[in-house]
């Protein structure tokens, strides 16, 4: 089929799941921290202090501004490649195709430019890296080190796309000094807990200043709209971008500061008029067509609902993280097992619930949604906002 994703609810025809193959490890550079900043520092701010490593430069002396690597557990791993493949199972015996992108090669430990060097992960959270809009790839500019050549390993399913007519278009890539990050946002909201102090930014002759780092979670698409999360000038920047490429074709609005990043765990549309929202008062902050749609506030999270982890074990996402859903269907959509009071809420509301195991969802920064990009859904341009 040709690439045709507008919304996050028409029924789905085909998506990329992520790959989890060769997961070894986190590192704990200037980019990671701003990037899980308020998960890290709020929401499991009760966690020990030395729970989380101090940042530290692998190269004393050099311009490289690494970082401290977190190795994970191979069980944790294990396990998750399951729960994926289990995912992967689900979607296609509702009659979704399902692409995959490529293994990170086990030899594969770092990636590297002129600037910096960090530990590699692989292609697991496909939202982030890619923005979706119609018959449009558009790669984003990344926001994490350890992620930057990660489209790479999508090629083979961008390239299927654009064969098949899809254009293909990759936003301008930062340089990604510590000169390029705007520290505002943590600096502004840091209220003590368990991360160590941003500190000034360590200069480097490829320093370029504040420059445009952007994911595709943080876009709610609907339709001809898209609602547009902006904590930072980074985010600002490629918002601006977005506007100037998409002008005439879709309607750009800013929320700001719903969240430090990505917005899909904060608010999902369901439906055309029904949206499921974190809290009440996340809602407030949507454009004002959007505060009439209905709201569905989801229980909070029960602690029975996750896995026990140790202190050396690195928790990325808040407990929040299973509103994180994948729609089928604007009355079908896959939720994680572990949380019966969401799936009795949903039912309540008139959805079907497709109950999917998701264990570790909190050690790897992602749940359905940013495991998943879809790129076949059999809605169009519509106008839902008026």
């Amino acid at each position: 089929m040709q690439l045709n994703s507008f919304d996050e609810w028409s029924p789905l025809r085909e998506v990329v799941v992520g790959s989890a193959e060769n997961y070894v490890s986190h590192e704990r550079e200037l980019s990671f921290d701003l990037f899980f900043h308020d998960n890290i520092a709020h929401d499991n701010s009760p966690r020990s202090e030395w729970y989380y490593p101090r940042l530290s430069s692998r190269q004393d002396g050099g311009e490289d501004p690494g970082g401290t690597r977190v190795l994970i557990k191979k069980r944790y791993v294990e396990e998750l490649n399951e729960d994926i493949e289990e995912i992967v199972a689900t979607l296609r015996s509702l009659s979704v195709k399902v692409l995959r992108p490529l293994d990170v090669a086990a030899e594969t430990g770092d990636v590297r430019t002129p600037a910096w060097s960090a530990s590699v992960v692989p292609p697991l959270n496909v939202r982030d890296n890619t923005l979706i809009l119609g018959d449009e790839i558009i790669e984003t500019p990344p926001m994490i080190r350890s992620r930057y050549f990660e489209t790479q390993l999508l090629k083979p399913v961008f390239q299927h796309y654009f064969r098949q007519g899809a254009r293909w278009t990759v936003m301008p890539r930062p340089v990604m000094t510590d000169a390029s990050f705007d520290l505002s946002y943590v600096r502004s909201s840091t209220v003590g807990g368990p991360t160590e102090p941003i500190g000034d930014p360590r200069h480097s002759r490829f320093d370029m200043g504040l420059e445009m780092m952007f994911d595709g979670a943080q876009c709610l698409r609907l339709g001809r709209d898209l609602v547009v999360n902006i904590s930072t000038a980074n985010h600002a920047l490629a918002v601006d971008w977005l506007e100037r490429h998409l002008e005439g074709r879709f309607r750009i609005h800013r929320v700001h500061g719903i969240s430090d990043s990505h917005i899909d765990s904060m608010v999902l549309a369901l439906r055309p008029g029904t949206l499921l929202v974190r809290s009440e008062q996340v809602a407030a902050q949507l454009p004002e067509p959007l505060r009439r749609w209905d709201l569905i506030v989801p229980p909070r999270p029960e602690s029975d609902n996750f896995p026990r982890y140790g202190d050396d074990d690195l928790v990325l996402t808040s407990p929040f993280i299973d509103l994180n859903v994948l729609s089928v269907s604007p009355d079908t959509v896959l939720v994680n097992e572990a949380c019966p009071e969401l799936m009795r809420t949903l039912e309540k509301h008139g959805f079907t619930v497709v109950p999917v195991r998701h264990r570790h969802r909190r050690l790897f920064g992602g749940g359905f949604h940013c495991f998943t990009l879809d790129t076949v859904r059999d809605g169009g341009l519509e106008d839902y906002l008026g």
